[in-house]
């Protein structure tokens, strides 16, 4: 090599799980940076009804080859990926049961997104429990998988704040999403670099949640305002927290809390339709509800929704 020459930067032949816009993102950013070899994607495959995967119509468009397995521990995909011989292996945004044929495969390992600072908050809802329990940080890890759920040795997290009035959809939208990609990108090059640390993980720390279904954001108006405030926002949008009007269920979205002083109203009276937004009257305060949504239906103003069931004060959710 010429005295003074810079020694070229080794490429890294990397697979990439994923879906979705998280998963799309984290390829079009490895692809940016020029830096490795992209030797295959791994996406879901279309369902019926539905269209192709972002990140499907990505590779396609970049020239990177795509594999679509409805079940990753089948061995024709098992087969596929170790045919690749790729040296690292970069899950982002994966619900499929990943086996460890796969993630053992890589030479360099397999490393993992997961939007929480783990051990705390392990689990496949882990951007909305935060929010839910009233918490006010929560952050994003890199982590090296292994057998357990969210429990291998981590690479790198990130923290941020969750603002009073965050919700689901703006802590994940402008602030784990754009800076999970961020962190993805820097850790390969913690890989390349042989300097990514695995530190393991204090299990006298973890917590862990399941999914956030309906049935568990079903709001109790006898609760105070922060617990069916935190409630709203932290499944807003998915799955969304839900009440009933007349035995009919609705969702609730675009809360806020209410300056309305809702003394001598039952925990679940309408206070006030006001404007864009129905005020409603929980234990200790009132709950501004700003759009609702019944079930099959689209996401309307609460006001507007308001006027077309001839809703009035005084009239009760929550029966």
């Amino acid at each position: 090599m010429t005295p003074g020459a810079k020694q070229e930067r080794r490429k890294l032949k990397i697979a990439l799980i994923g879906q979705s816009v998280f998963g799309k993102s984290v390829l079009e950013a490895l692809v940016e940076k020029g830096e490795d070899e992209i030797v295959g994607v791994f996406a879901p495959p279309i369902r019926e009804g539905h269209s192709s995967d972002p990140i499907s119509d990505t590779a396609n468009e970049l020239n990177v080859p795509v594999y679509e397995f409805s079940r990753l521990r089948d061995q024709e995909a098992i087969d596929q990926f170790n045919s690749l011989e790729p040296e690292l292996c970069v899950m982002a945004f994966v619900t499929d049961i990943v086996p460890m044929e796969m993630i053992n495969f890589p030479s360099l390992g397999t490393i993992q997104y997961h939007p929480s600072l783990l051990p705390l908050h392990r689990g496949p809802s882990s951007i909305n429990w935060p929010i839910i329990n009233g918490e006010t940080e929560t952050g994003l890890t890199i982590f090296w998988p292994d057998e357990g759920l969210d429990t291998g040795p981590v690479l790198m997290q990130k923290h941020v704040t969750i603002a009073p009035e965050a919700t689901l959809g703006s802590v994940y939208f402008n602030k784990l999403y754009p800076l999970g990609v961020e962190a993805m990108v820097e850790s390969v090059d913690l890989v390349r670099a042989g300097t990514a640390p695995k530190i393991v993980q204090d299990e006298s720390n973890a917590t862990y949640e399941s999914w956030c279904k309906a049935s568990d954001v079903a709001v109790d108006w006898l609760a105070g305002v922060d617990t069916v405030f935190n409630m709203i926002r932290g499944a807003d949008p998915q799955p969304g927290a839900n009440t009933t009007h007349n035995g009919i269920n609705l969702s609730l979205y675009d809360a806020a809390r209410s300056s309305y002083i809702s003394d001598g109203h039952s925990p679940g009276a309408v206070v006030e339709i006001s404007g864009e937004k129905i005020i409603v009257s929980a234990a200790d305060g009132s709950i501004a509800i700003g759009r609702v949504r019944t079930t099959g239906g689209k996401k309307i103003g609460a006001a507007e929704w308001a006027e077309s069931v001839d809703l009035k004060v005084g009239d009760l959710f929550g029966i």
